[in-house]
This record gives structure tokens, sequence and C-alpha cells, in this order.
């Protein structure tokens, strides 16, 4: 490719919401490049665990049978106060009921390969080091090959950030976290287990140490069935003491309290836990510019109910390609302003609950008399998990869909602090 080529749009980050993004826009018969610090395989801090909102993309993309291959599982087994209660993914028209584990190091390369196959230019072991401007407008990046350390000028019509929880580039635009929202911290480790390939993926909602005492946050334990199985505190920023938390210490005494049937303990770690920040509930603003726009995590589209990012990082990525597509073929940049509208639409109502619930659920102590209240009803508890994980259903009106709404008639009266 000659230096002064100019692509249709440049990703800045392969993973999920980049990689998503390069696919669609390719699909569409777009001249795309990815540009991609790390060399696959790669590895990222996650949970690992695919939702039946993020196998829904994935299929979209012609990954199906591909994910078969990988550990599938049936819902979630909820622990707390002595009671377990095991609940199936529910049925919806637009879902599976089901959901698989699979490595970020395999994920992210299986549909970074899906965009190359639809056309996408994929560059590995290349940093985006900075935009790249002219009158004023991003048309590209300055990047550099980090194996032959050289730098070049990669140039574009739009550029999509999707560079991840930190976004470098994205606060080279000017993008910041609304730091009156919540945040997330999370740490997760691997650990030999001979339930390694449980049809359960498992959340701990009280956490406690080899002594009794109360622990902040929740753990959770997601089989990959390779012999492994992930294992993570999540935590929120609402918690008085968020920014002192050791989450080492919580995830080492976590494993070491986990039920015996998982057969793990802080020894049988395979390797050293990994930890990072998320920007939740759509912190991060502007979203887009006149020849930019910003997805996934770089966007703050996690979830702040239940921590899950690569669904939302897929969905905004394929929203995205959209609008980057129309404005392509029209020739009319002016439709990448229609984003956080369509964000506001898709996300905006549900994402503001959640963070209401963010700070309710910063208090133990209300947060146990919930979980102790919760864990009585396995009804209830069908309920929370529709709505944690974002599966009302549009066509129909069931008790969880009435208790949403009544949630959110109160959340659209209340305002936010930022």
């Amino acid at each position: 490719m000659s230096a002064d080529h100019r692509y249709d749009a440049l990703v800045i980050g392969g993973g999920p919401a980049g990689a998503a993004s390069a696919y669609w826009l390719a699909q569409a018969g777009h001249d795309v490049v990815v540009v991609e610090k790390k060399t696959f395989p790669r590895d990222k801090t996650c949970g690992d665990g695919l939702t039946p909102r993020a196998v829904r993309q994935l299929t979209d993309m012609g990954l199906a049978e591909q994910l078969a291959g990988y550990h599938r599982y049936d819902g979630l087994r909820a622990i707390a106060h002595g009671v377990t209660l095991e609940l199936a993914w529910p049925e919806h028209p637009s879902y599976p009921s089901y959901g698989y584990v699979v490595r970020r190091r395999e994920l992210d390369q299986l549909v970074a390969d899906a965009a190359v196959k639809a056309g996408a230019t994929l560059r590995t072991g290349t940093e985006a080091l900075e935009p790249l401007l002219r009158d004023g407008l991003v048309v590209g990046a300055v990047v550099r090959d980090t194996e032959r350390d050289v730098t070049e000028q990669v140039r574009a019509r739009y550029v999509v950030v999707a560079d991840g929880a930190n976004s470098r580039f994205g606060r080279a635009l000017g993008t910041s976290r609304r730091r009156s929202w919540p945040q997330g911290m999370a740490i997760r480790g691997y650990y030999e287990s001979p339930r390694h390939d449980d049809p359960w993926i498992e959340s701990a909602l009280d956490l406690h140490d080899r002594n009794g005492n109360s622990l902040p946050g929740y753990g959770w334990i997601f089989p990959v069935g390779d012999g492994e199985i992930n294992v993570g505190i999540g935590l929120l920023s609402t918690f008085r003491d968020f920014k002192s938390v050791n989450t080492t210490h919580i995830l080492d005494e976590f494993a070491a309290t986990a039920p015996a049937y998982w057969g793990i303990s802080p020894e049988t770690a395979t390797r050293p836990p990994t930890g990072g920040r998320l920007p939740m509930g759509g912190s991060i603003e502007p979203k887009v510019g006149p020849t930019w726009i910003v997805v996934g995590d770089a966007a703050g589209s996690i979830n702040p109910f239940n921590g899950e990012g690569i669904d939302y990082a897929y969905e905004t990525g394929r929203l995205a390609a959209g609008l980057l597509d129309e404005a392509l073929t029209t020739g009319d940049g002016m439709a990448l302003q229609r984003y956080p509208g369509l964000l506001d639409a898709e996300y905006g109502l549900y994402f503001k609950v959640a963070r209401l619930f963010a700070r309710v659920i910063g208090q133990p102590a209300l947060m146990r008399e919930l979980t102790r209240a919760g864990m009585q009803s396995r009804t209830l508890m069908e309920w929370v998990l529709r709505i944690m994980a974002n599966l009302l259903r549009d066509d129909e009106v069931g008790p969880a869909e009435m208790a949403y709404r009544a949630a959110a008639v109160i959340a659209r009266v209340i305002p936010e602090r930022g």
C-alpha cells in the first residue's frame, strides 16, 4: 500500500469493538484497516464469559460454528447467605438461551480473523501514537510498527476509536470520564479445577474471608472447559473505600473459601492474576467528532449492573459501522452525529437505572439485606437475572419487565451528579 493511500476507515484497536466495526465496514464493501498494538494471540483481563447478547452478535458475524467448539453454559448459579440457585438464561425472541466461555486470546483473534476474511486489513504490532490532523480535522493516525520501530502516517476518511478502557487515543481527542458516575474494578486469575466444564457460570454475592469477615464486591467463577476456570472479583466505585481495596487479597480469600466442589485454593492458580478499572454506563464523553467515533470500552459501554462489556462492544461497533457506511456511501459525514442519540435510545435509560442501582449496592449493609431477601425467591432472582443481563422482552410485559419499568419511572425523575 502506498504511503499516500487513504482508507475509508481506520480502526484503532483490534479488540471486540474494533474488530466488530471492521467486520461490518468490510462487509459493506469499505476499505478499512485495523491497527492493533499487540500481536495475536494476546491476552486481556476479562471474565471470558459470553452472554446471550454477545452470542447473538457473534452469530450474526457468521461465527456460530466456531463458537460451538468452546465451552457452552446454560445460565447462572447464584450463591449467597447459604442459598444456591441455578438460574437458566431466559427464552427470548432475539437472543439464544445459552452462552459460551472463550478466552480473550482466542476470541479476539477469532473476530479479527473474521474481519480480515470480510476484506479488512489487519496490522498487528502497530501502535497508534497520536491523531493525524489536517485543518483541525482528524484524518488518520501516526502509528509505529513496534517490531521494525518504524513510524508512519495512516490516512483515512474516518477513524474508529476502539483502544479499550484506558483509551489513550480517545483522550488525545479530548474524551474523558464523568468521574461522578460509577466505575468498576476487577481482577481475575485462572485455576485448575475438576469442574472446569460445569454447565453454569457462578456468582458469589456475599464474600467472606477465611475468618468469616465480610468482604466488598462479588466473586465469579467461569468454567473454561479446558481444565481451568476463570475466577475473579468485581467491585464498584460506589463502595465507600473503593480506592483502598486490595483486590489481590480479596481474590486469594475468595479462592480459599469458594465452594469445595471447585477444588481450588490460592495454591492451584496457574498464572498471576491481572486486573484493571472499567468505565461504565456510557460515562465517556464525547463519543463522536466530525470524522471520528468512539466504541466499546473506550466509550464506557460497560453494563454497571454486572460488568459486561463484550456484548456492548460488539453492538456499539456494529452501530458505528452502520453510520460510517451511511457517511461513506452518501458523502454526508453528518450521519455520525446521530450516534449519541442512537446510543441514548438503545442504552440511555437502562444505563441510568443501572447507575442508580450501583449507588444502592455500594452500601454493604443494604446489599446484604437485598441479597438475603432476593435469594429466598427463585422467581425474583429470575427477574433480576433478566434485568441485569439486559434480556428484557419487547413482545411481552412479564414481571421482570414490569419491575424494570417501575425502576425506570423513578430513574427518569432522579437527577444525577455530573
